[in-house]
């Protein structure tokens, strides 16, 4: 049996959030058998923890006690049999009411639980049913990655120097090129993208695809060469080209993003009485969102690529499978499905650190007074992110609206600050006599439940403090 402390509890309740491994509920009323088995198997799914009964959620936490009626020996047998795994359950007595805690565990590697045949987890405060996209990355957990299986075997060294550029490797590493063709090999191995036998060599699907001469080299990766086409107007009936980025992922990115920032429309900006021609979104965001799609696109989905859109007043970056992070989360949450080719990409300085690329994105747009970026699954196993040219906030629409000050709201967050009225006000570049027009957007983001009041603001409207609904 697990006893928690009551200096446990507090540290819990003490923590900046909710995380995978923890969640509270208030639980007033009885809460459902049906709820309670929804939530140990969504907790399960991503990785196990506490479901704690009787506490709030939103911060600063309190202990308000639960009338979930709960036997602690009776409810473990009957979650067993409904669910086929145990979950552990002890109450306590707090000085401020009655604490249950389920301590859930973790799935199985390769396998995933369901109740009555939906496999849940959580997307903020609710429980949502796990994509295709998602179930079949945790069955294939045992399995062989797509990335660490060879593609071309039975190579002669001579032939491994030949059609990978081993020069652009040691550069993007910034390693000196070594004397002898044996040491440039070496180092191949000892990053485990190719492997000796005898005097052949077998080159990894990873390798082929960072650091490829030609990705037209290795036929079955000829298909996931990015694509960028560009159009003539705001809809896809006019094509100007369309052309793929032959070199591997690494060795051909800087040539890939400068071919889109070369062909991105320009616009005028008036600065200091002369016109300047400007792109349509700045490099860096162009730079981070292809990055991003290169590294968590879905590879088992065949015949498909990155793609880069460009049209007169956006551009769009779509990539193959569904997100495993849900698209309103980007900001503060990472999950990689290809956890080794987004390392390597991170240490060859292409990428941004775990989970910051997006920050940084929406970041650089607020700094730009952008449209924020929309985030968006296609339904047909694509997951885009579309950018917009600059417009001023009066031609702004209610979505677009809502969307910036949400992802405001979340950009804050994850600096351990939040939202006001002015801080909204300074994003869209808006003088203190339009703080109406921003009160009016932020009851409207309240409303849509995408932002909350910052409880610990107390009751003053005019100091009010905003936090992501989820927060």
């Amino acid at each position: 049996m697990v006893n928690t402390s009551i200096e446990q509890l507090k540290k819990w309740m003490d923590s900046l959030m909710e995380t995978q491994n923890l969640e509270f509920k208030r639980a007033n009323n009885q809460m459902s058998e049906e709820e309670l088995c929804k939530y140990c198997v969504a907790i399960a799914n991503e990785g196990g923890g506490q479901l704690v009964l009787g506490v709030t959620d939103e911060r600063p936490r309190k202990v308000v006690g639960t009338k979930t009626f709960v036997n602690p020996i009776k409810t473990t047998e009957r979650l067993y049999q409904i669910l086929n795994f145990r979950v552990d359950i002890e109450e306590f007595n707090h000085p401020s009411g009655r604490v249950v805690i389920f301590h859930i565990p973790e799935r199985a590697r390769g396998s995933a639980y369901n109740y009555k045949g939906q496999y849940l987890m959580r997307n903020g405060s609710q429980l949502t049913p796990m994509s295709e996209d998602q179930l079949r990355i945790i069955f294939s957990e045992n399995k062989p990655s797509w990335l660490e299986e060879y593609c071309d075997e039975k190579l002669s060294a001579q032939e491994f120097i030949d059609c990978i550029d081993t020069q652009a490797f040691f550069d993007l590493f910034k390693q000196p090129y070594p004397t002898s063709r044996d040491s440039v090999i070496k180092r191949f191995e000892q990053e485990r993208l190719i492997k000796k036998n005898s005097k052949q060599y077998s080159i990894k699907r990873l390798c082929a695809l960072l650091f490829a001469k030609s990705l037209y080299d290795f036929p079955e990766l000829e298909r996931k060469m990015a694509r960028v086409i560009i159009y003539s107007g705001i809809s896809k009936l006019d094509t100007i080209s369309d052309s793929l980025e032959t070199k591997g992922y690494a060795v051909g990115f800087r040539d890939l993003v400068g071919y889109i920032m070369s062909h991105l429309p320009q616009n005028e900006e008036v600065r200091d009485s002369f016109r300047h021609e400007i792109t349509l979104v700045p490099d860096i965001v162009v730079r981070e969102l292809v990055a991003n799609a290169l590294i968590h696109q879905d590879f088992s989905i065949h015949g498909v690529s990155v793609m880069v859109e460009i049209y007169t007043d956006r551009i769009e970056i779509s990539n193959p499978g569904e997100p495993v992070v849900p698209p309103s989360r980007f900001i503060d949450e990472y999950r990689s499905r290809n956890e080794r080719l987004a390392e390597i990409m991170r240490r060859i300085g292409i990428c941004e650190e775990k989970g910051s690329g997006i920050d940084k994105v929406v970041a650089t747009i607020e700094a730009y007074q952008l449209p924020a970026p929309d985030f968006i699954t296609s339904g047909i196993n694509r997951t885009s992110v579309i950018l917009f040219g600059y417009k001023p906030f009066d031609e702004m629409s209610k979505d677009e609206r809502i969307r910036a000050c949400y992802q405001h709201a979340c950009l804050k967050w994850v600096m351990h600050d939040t939202m006001t009225n002015q801080t909204l006000r300074e994003r869209f570049n808006l003088p203190e006599r339009k703080a109406a027009n921003i009160s009016q957007l932020i009851a409207l983001a309240i409303e849509t439940k995408m932002i909350k009041v910052d409880d610990s603001t107390g009751e003053s409207k005019k100091y009010a403090k905003y936090i992501p609904i989820w927060a």
